[in-house]
Order: structure tokens, then C-alpha cells, then sequence
């Protein structure tokens, strides 16, 4: 199972925010969306990623008035991506190591999507379903 397969299901779509926009503005769009990381983008180039644990971070370090500080502040400046063709397992092993929920998906230079470890579990499950219900139906024909 690939990236590309998880998108085709999911979609394609990305919530971004400008480096310039106040934290605020983007802790809303987290609330809004309940999402747990947005990208960080100037127009369409990747600059950074904001997570949950960015903020909580930052507003542990600093206090409430972080929230008017810009996103570029805040925001986890080296982004690892991946691509649509990295499979699952190659998923699991980079989140697990860099101990991070959120991949960017990006192809020739571009972001095409987030893959979370939610989409990952998800996939996950319909997977051992999809296994548990073509062995129970063996079983049944045998």
C-alpha cells in the first residue's frame, strides 16, 4: 500500500496558513477544521509545518501573548515529506523515529497532501478487515 493510495481515498486537499499569519489565526483553523498540524506556505512553497505540539510548546515557553506572534516564529522549519510512491511501512518507520504525526506529500517540488498517522491507522484497519472477512469466506467454501 502506497501513499498514493491513501490520498485517492482521502483526497488531496491541505490547510495551509501564511508564515506571516498570527497564531491565533491558525490555532482557530486547527479548531475549526479539528486538524492537529496545518503547512505553512508562501504562495505555493512549503516553509514550515505547524503541529498541536508547536503551540503548546511555544505558549509553555512564552505564554498567551505567543499567539500574536507570526506562524514563522512558531513553526517547525525542517519539514520532512514524503512521496506518493513511499509505501505505508516506510510511513510508520519515518513517523515513528521522528516521533511526528503529520507528513506532507510532495511530487516534482509540490505539495499534493498531509498524510497523518490517523489515515494511516485507518488504512490500516480496513486492511486486516478486508483479510478477516476474505478468510472467514474461504473458511465458509471449504
Amino acid at each position: 500500500m502506497t501513499v498514493r493510495s491513501i490520498l485517492n481515498t482521502k483526497g488531496h486537499q491541505i490547510m495551509s496558513v501564511e508564515p506571516d499569519a498570527k497564531l491565533a489565526a491558525a490555532v482557530k483553523l486547527l479548531g475549526e477544521k479539528k486538524i492537529g498540524a496545518v503547512l505553512v506556505m508562501n504562495q505555493s512553497r512549503l516553509e514550515g509545518i505547524l503541529s498541536e505540539r508547536d503551540i503548546v510548546r511555544v505558549i509553555g515557553e512564552r505564554g498567551a501573548g505567543a499567539l500574536e506572534e507570526p506562524v514563522s516564529q512558531v513553526m517547525t522549519r525542517k519539514v520532512v515529506t514524503c512521496k506518493e510512491t513511499d509505501t505505508v511501512a516506510e510511513l510508520m518507520e519515518t513517523m515513528t523515529t521522528g516521533k511526528f504525526r503529520h507528513l506532507p506529500v510532495v511530487d516534482d517540488g509540490k505539495v499534493v497532501g498531509l498524510i497523518s498517522i490517523g489515515d494511516i491507522v485507518k488504512r490500516r484497519v480496513q486492511e486486516y478487515e478486508a483479510e478477516q472477512e476474505a478468510l472467514r469466506d474461504y473458511i465458509k467454501t471449504a
